[in-house]
C-alpha cells in the first residue's frame, strides 16, 4: 500500500449507488417525519428511525472518498429536497378535481410549511457539512486509526448542529421553552446513540466499501469550504 495523488478521475463502482440511496434516506425521512410518534416519554417524528443512516452514509463517503467527493453528494441532497419540497408545495397549490376527496390528507402529509421546509433544509446542510469535516480532519490527525472513535466524534458535532438548526428555525418560538428543551435534547441523544450501536457495522460497511473501490483518501491538502463543489486544485492523498 502506499500513498498517491490524485491525478484524474477514478471510476468507483460503488458511489452511485451509495449516492442514491444517501439522498432516497433524506427523502424518505422527510415525508415520514410528517407523523408523531410517542413511546413511553419518547416523542418524535417517525423520520428520526431513518435520518440517523443519512450520517452514517455521510461517515461512509467521507471516509472512502473523501471531503471533496462528500461535499458533492450533500449538496446532491440538498438540491433534491430542494426539488421535492417545491413539487410538493406546486401539486399542493393545484386545484383539486371535483371528484377527488382527498385534498386536506395530500396537506397534511405532503403539505410544505416553509419554516419548517427551511429548517430541515438548513439543518441537514450544516450538520453534514460539520460531521464531513470532522470526520475528514481527525482521519488526518489520527493517521487513519480510531475509525470508531471518528464516526462517534463527528457524529456527536453533526447531528448537535444539525438539531440545534432545525429546531431553532422551525420551532423557536413555537413551542414553549420545556417541550422546545425535551423534543431537542430526546432527538438528539437517540439519534446519536443510534449512531454509536451501529458503529461495528459501519466501520465493517467502510472497510468493505474501501476494499472494493481500491481507495482510502486523505483529505491533508483539501480546502473545506462548502461551497467549493467544482474546485480543481484540490489534492487529495489516497491510500491504495
Amino acid at each position: 500500500m502506499h500513498d498517491t495523488n490524485m491525478t484524474g478521475p477514478k471510476e468507483f463502482k460503488l458511489l452511485t449507488p451509495l449516492t442514491g440511496l444517501f439522498v432516497a434516506v433524506l427523502l424518505v425521512s422527510n415525508v415520514t417525519s410528517q407523523k408523531m410518534f410517542a413511546i413511553g416519554p419518547f416523542v418524535s417524528g417517525g423520520g428520526i428511525i431513518l435520518f440517523p443512516i443519512a450520517y452514517i452514509f455521510n461517515d461512509i463517503l467521507t471516509e472512502t472518498y473523501g471531503y471533496v467527493v462528500a461535499r458533492k453528494v450533500i449538496w446532491t441532497g440538498v438540491f433534491c429536497q430542494l426539488l421535492a419540497a417545491s413539487v410538493y408545495a406546486l401539486v399542493e397549490a393545484l386545484p383539486p378535481a371535483d371528484f377527488w376527496p382527498h385534498q386536506e390528507a395530500y396537506q397534511t402529509i405532503l403539505g410544505i410549511v416553509p419554516r419548517i421546509a427551511i429548517g430541515s433544509i438548513c439543518g441537514y446542510f450544516c450538520g453534514a457539512f460539520a460531521n464531513a469535516i470532522v470526520l475528514a480532519k481527525l482521519k488526518v490527525q489520527d493517521r487513519g486509526k480510531k475509525l470508531g472513535k471518528r464516526f462517534v466524534l463527528s457524529t456527536i458535532v453533526g447531528e448537535a448542529v444539525d438539531t440545534a438548526v432545525f429546531m431553532a428555525v422551525a420551532f423557536l418560538g413555537v413551542l414553549p421553552p420545556g417541550g422546545f428543551l425535551r423534543v431537542a435534547v430526546t432527538a438528539y441523544i437517540f439519534k446519536v446513540a443510534y449512531e454509536v450501536v451501529m458503529v461495528p457495522w459501519t466501520t465493517r460497511i467502510a472497510g468493505i466499501v474501501k476494499s472494493i473501490e481500491g481507495v482510502d483518501v486523505y483529505d491533508s491538502e483539501t480546502r473545506f469550504s462548502p461551497f467549493a463543489i467544482f474546485q480543481r486544485s484540490d489534492r487529495q492523498k489516497h491510500r491504495q
